[in-house]
């Protein structure tokens, strides 16, 4: 069997096959795991442990996953933490910033939904997201919290730290793996796999 020609050139479909799949395969060899699906989740509920490690009582503290990448690491977390204080009244929500970034104008983004249905005013905030790079996100974070009144404190928590990246004087206070890695880099939480990977 043959492709329609391309010109005076014509090439089997198997050997097309062959190449996408040699393709794929070297794209895959590019990318280096960072954390395996058990590594990942002894790192959520490391990160768990170590932030009620912090306080006697949680009726203070109350936890914000960022949309839309950091939910599912908060939501991880937050699970850690019900299951480990499971007399506490866990606060949690998450928060859209949307209309917070300062490249809103350069770039088209999707707005996800805002949901936190308790005040923080004077409560500690524990910020959570998938990967900190250049601090970006975090101030955006930190502007839209204002909306919801003036916390006691915030704190951040991230599964990834990108070292040496940073845009922003912005440091997380828990994190469950941190990097050196190149600016044209990029960090995935694969969830599907349950896996972080570097390409």
């Amino acid at each position: 069997m043959y492709t329609k020609p391309f010109g005076a050139f014509f090439m089997p479909a198997n050997s097309i096959f062959s190449c996408i799949q040699f393709l794929v395969q070297g794209y895959l060899l590019l990318m280096d795991q960072l954390l395996s699906s058990t590594h990942l989740q002894d790192t959520l509920l490391r990160l768990a442990h170590q932030v009620i490690e912090n306080y006697d009582t949680l009726e203070n503290v109350v936890f914000v996953g960022i949309q839309p990448r950091g939910v599912n690491v908060s939501n991880e977390i937050v699970n850690c933490i019900k299951t480990l204080v499971p007399g506490e009244d866990v606060k949690y929500g998450v928060l859209d910033i949307t209309f917070y970034r300062d490249d809103v104008r350069e770039e088209i983004h999707v707005a996800s939904k805002t949901e936190i249905p308790f005040n923080i005013e004077g409560k500690i905030v524990v910020l959570i997201d998938d990967v900190l790079y250049t601090g970006r996100t975090i101030r955006a974070a930190l502007d839209a919290l204002q909306d919801f009144g003036r916390p006691q404190k915030v704190e951040l928590c991230v599964l990834v730290n990108r070292r040496f990246t940073r845009e922003l004087p912005i440091q997380p206070d828990y994190f469950g793996l941190a990097i050196d890695s190149e600016p044209s880099q990029k960090v995935k939480v694969n969830w599907q796999d349950r896996e972080v990977l570097l390409y």
